[in-house]
This record gives C-alpha cells, structure tokens and sequence, in this order.
C-alpha cells in the first residue's frame, strides 16, 4: 500500500481507524452523499490519503483546527484521527450545516474517540473560532473562501486549502480583494493539484 505521505510512518492502530472511517464513509454514503458514488471504489486514495496530506503540512504544535465545511469528514476526521498519535493536544471544531452529515461526523467522533466539537451552523454565521489552523476542501473556490477562513483563523494562523487544477486562477482571482503568503505544495493524489498554505490574510 502506498500512502505517499509522510503520515504513513503512523501506528497500525492509527491505520485501523483510518481503513474503519472508510468503511463507515462506504456504509454510510447510500443514504447520505458523503462523498460522490463515483469515487467509493478509489475511496482511501482518492479521499483519505488525499486528506492526510493536509495533515503533513499542519503545525504539529497547533493546539486548535477548524475544518470547515466538513461534510463527510474530509479533511477533518481524517486529520483527527491523525492527530491523536502526532498531536494528541489539537482540539478541532468540525463546521457543517447539513445535519445529516453532522450526525455522521458526531458518529466518527464516537467511534474513533476524537478530540472534536462538530457545530451544525454555516461559517458565515458562526462565531469566529480563532483557530491556529483552519482547513476546507471542496468548499468553495478561493475568492469566496477567504472571507470564511479570515472569520475563523487566529492572528499567526495557517489555512490548509487543498485546490484542483483552477489552482492558479483562483489564486489570481483572490489576489484582488486580499493580501497573502502562500506556499504551494504538490498534491501526492493528483499531479495537477496542489495543498495551498496561507498565511497573514487580509482584505485589500
């Protein structure tokens, strides 16, 4: 199996969790789209390793991580499960609207013994989390993104943004309305992808 991940040098333990949250996604997915039926027979790859990657680029001192949007718990669970061998002290608030998909990730956090809070609002609407770090995948294109990642992000804070192969136009595009340093790293998953490490965000 390859994990093409630096987290692969986790336990056995913490890969039984992983393959186990898999297993729940695929139980799970007929009655609620966790993820899209397409891609169930590439779920570890295309899903699961696809997260952990996000983790490999976390601050493994953070103590706080939002994930927004959550949905089926990508990246969020993922890093979560992760999370509790390299940073057992992060706490992560998981934000999801869709109750349904709310009710899954509190199952996970059940199952799996996480760290977590799932919060059932929008983003937008929630009060600002100030976490050290703050995840979305698949949410929103960058321009409409930022604005939810600069109400949750601590001041010193990291935004993980894993980003397809627009990338570099949604970069240009946000660059309009915002200041940033960013740093780009190739997707292991997915050569015309990339995971996408902001920091010091403001409006312009």
């Amino acid at each position: 199996m390859n994990l093409h991940s630096a987290s692969s040098n986790v336990s056995r333990e913490t890969l039984d969790r992983l393959h186990a949250y898999a297993d729940l996604v695929r139980r799970w997915n007929p009655r609620i789209n966790l993820v899209a039926a397409s891609t169930l027979s590439d779920l570890w790859e295309r899903h699961v390793v696809d997260s952990m990657q996000v983790f490999d680029h976390a601050d493994r001192t953070a103590t706080t991580w939002a994930d927004l949007g959550s949905g089926g718990g990508l990246p969020g669970i993922v890093c979560a499960i992760l999370a509790l061998e390299l940073m057992p002290d992060c706490s992560f608030t998981l934000v999801e609207s869709d109750k349904r998909k709310a009710a899954f990730l509190l199952v996970c956090k059940q199952e799996f013994a996480l760290n977590l809070t799932v919060r059932i609002e929008r983003a937008e609407r929630l009060a600002p989390l100030s976490a050290q770090i703050v995840s979305a995948r698949a949410l929103a294109p960058l321009p409409q993104l930022l604005p939810l990642v600069a109400r949750h992000i601590a001041p010193g804070g990291c935004a993980l943004l894993p980003k397809g192969k627009n990338h570099a136009a949604e970069l240009e595009a946000a660059r309009a309305e915002w200041h940033f340093q960013v740093t780009s790293h190739v997707s292991t998953t997915d050569a015309s992808a990339r995971i996408l490490a902001l920091k010091d965000i403001q409006r312009v």
